[in-house]
């Protein structure tokens, strides 16, 4: 495709220019659609009965989803529909009430699971952190203006780092965490240590904090490629905990390169006793001189369900029906300890932009820091100016879509990543002397292997990552098999793997040397890396 033919005049485009522009790009979204392998989402929809007639209204969620408030042209009605949805699905307790502090509250994101990884961690901190908004009305005034300050819990001189959070996530963790990590500055377990226990590392032999550290081992082999090893993130844990510092981790349902689940239930049953050793589970919170005072656990749990969390409760249930022979690890709100969980809704449902939904309870929610009369709803979410497209395309879905229809979905997803793993070991045949590094993590949907030539790369819309194992560089691409993916795609791709030219020689070459990336030790300033991450 040409993007000259893109290019914007002074004077705008003739009506020929401009339908060229729009005839080429339309060509060049469908071929590539048609050929979709690479990334977790549906490239292809059809809302030309239902939906179209909502692209010619200015549809903004502004506020909370369950105060509609003055801003009247919204789809709220339709976002609580489906917030009730997933709050029944993910098992916490409904319907939102405000003054229940058990039950639910989320809202649909602008963005996808990014923003409500942002928005949740941001969530954590101030809730570790022992922040509280207080909020007073102006007296003598009839509007709903107020006046908001914060408190902040002053530690006691026995414990200073009781409102110092210390956050945890795995090597496999998306690269939006740790971005999100960066915004707000929370630091990390590594950050932590090498600062301020340079000799004390628990897993390192030496006590030293090397660049092997960055993040928590994910488990390798047949234990579960790419889920977090629960072991080693419980002696870092008691090894932070016993210091004093609130524990905050970030857990993956559904690793975006390599499909893992994390333990969630593993986690919190192995944690909640180093918890409870560490004074952590209910501890009582003292603001200032003002006598004000809280009760907050020390720890917060946020799973990343970006893919996972939307249909594995669906093969849940087809284990449960008997039409399965296994079925993933519990991560919902089921969970006591559980405190908030995150979804894409471009994904598993799909939708033409993306979006997701965040999920906590009443009694962790972060309180809004205005509540602006100009809306006249509180300003409870990330964005300020929220889609109200996506709550409309997320509740057409499900409402075309029953219980039993998603769990069919789900197990012919499932079944083909099943045969796209065989199909690509078949691939070896053709190249007998390559090892084709063919994994899948069980029940993902999604298949690794070595990174074909760039045609192929381009051709199918491929992810790939380098990753360093034993010092060598192994360059990896995958597929997810997604609704939208066919057999026929999958053996169209298959036949392209077969031709003698599929796997480039300049990258076999670079593997059979070690790699020369290394970290300066004069390096003061903390890293994380950002490889192995996917995409969001």
């Amino acid at each position: 495709m040409d993007n000259k033919i893109f290019q914007l005049k002074k004077e705008g485009l003739s009506n020929d220019e401009r339908t060229n522009a729009l005839d080429n790009f339309a060509q060049y979204i469908d071929t590539q659609a048609n050929h979709w392998l690479g990334y977790q989402n549906i490239p292809k929809f059809n809302y030309n009965d239902d939906i179209k007639r909502f692209l010619n209204n200015h549809l903004n969620n502004i506020g909370d989803p369950f105060v509609s408030g003055n801003c009247t042209i919204n789809s709220k009605s339709m976002e609580k529909a489906v917030l009730d949805y997933y709050a029944k699905l993910w098992n916490a307790k409904t319907p939102h009430n405000p003054h229940d502090p058990e039950s639910y509250w989320g809202y649909v994101l602008t963005m996808g699971s990014t923003e409500g990884n942002l928005y949740g961690l941001w969530n954590a901190r101030d809730y570790l952190k022992g922040r509280k908004l207080l909020t007073d009305q102006n007296e003598g005034s009839k509007s709903e203006t107020h006046r908001t300050h914060y408190l902040r819990a002053i530690p006691k001189e026995e414990n200073l780092n009781a409102y110092r959070p210390v956050a945890f996530f795995s090597e496999d963790t998306h690269y939006s965490i740790i971005k999100a990590m960066r915004v707000l500055r929370i630091p990390t377990f590594y950050e932590v240590g090498k600062k301020h226990y340079p000799t004390h590392n628990p897993l390192s032999k030496s006590g030293k904090w090397t660049h092997d550290f960055y993040e928590v081992p994910s488990l390798k082999g047949k234990n579960g490629p790419g889920s977090i090893d629960v072991e080693k993130l419980a002696v870092l844990v008691n090894f932070f905990a016993s210091k004093g510092h609130p524990i905050l981790i970030c857990c993956n349902y559904g690793t975006t390169f390599k499909g893992a689940y994390d333990e969630v239930k593993a986690i919190g049953e192995r944690l909640m006793p180093i918890f409870k050793k560490n004074g952590l589970i209910d501890r009582k919170v003292v603001y200032g001189e003002e006598g004000h005072t809280d009760t907050r656990n020390g720890f917060w749990i946020h799973v990343d369900g970006a893919l996972g969390a939307a249909y594995m409760p669906f093969l849940e249930m087809a284990y449960m029906q008997g039409k399965i022979d296994s079925s993933g690890p519990v991560f919902d709100f089921r969970l006591p300890w559980v405190n908030s969980i995150v979804m894409s809704g471009h994904k598993w449902i799909g939708t033409p932009f993306p979006c997701g939904i965040f999920m906590t309870k009443v009694k962790y929610q972060l309180f809004p820091p205005t509540a602006p009369e100009y809306i006249n709803s509180p300003d409870t979410t990330f964005a300020g100016s929220r889609n109200g497209l996506s709550p409309i395309i997320l509740w057409d879905f499900l409402a075309r879509n029953s219980y039993e229809a998603q769990i069919n979905r789900a197990i012919r997803c499932e079944s083909l990543a099943s045969y796209a793993e065989e199909q690509l070991k078949s691939v070896r045949a053709y190249h007998p002397s390559l090892d084709l590094m063919v994994e899948r993590t069980p029940m993902a949907l999604t298949v690794r292997f070595r990174k074909p030539n760039e045609n192929i790369v381009f051709k199918y819309s491929l992810s790939c990552e380098t990753i360093i194992i034993n010092g060598v560089e192994h360059h990896y691409a995958h597929i997810f098999t997604m609704d939208a993916v066919t057999k026929e795609l999958i053996d169209k791709f298959i036949n392209d793997l077969r031709k003698p030219d599929a796997f480039e020689t300049e990258i076999l070459k670079a593997e059979e040397k070690p790699s020369k990336i290394r970290v300066k030790k004069s390096e003061k300033i903390s890293f994380s890396s950002e490889r192995n991450r996917g995409w969001r």
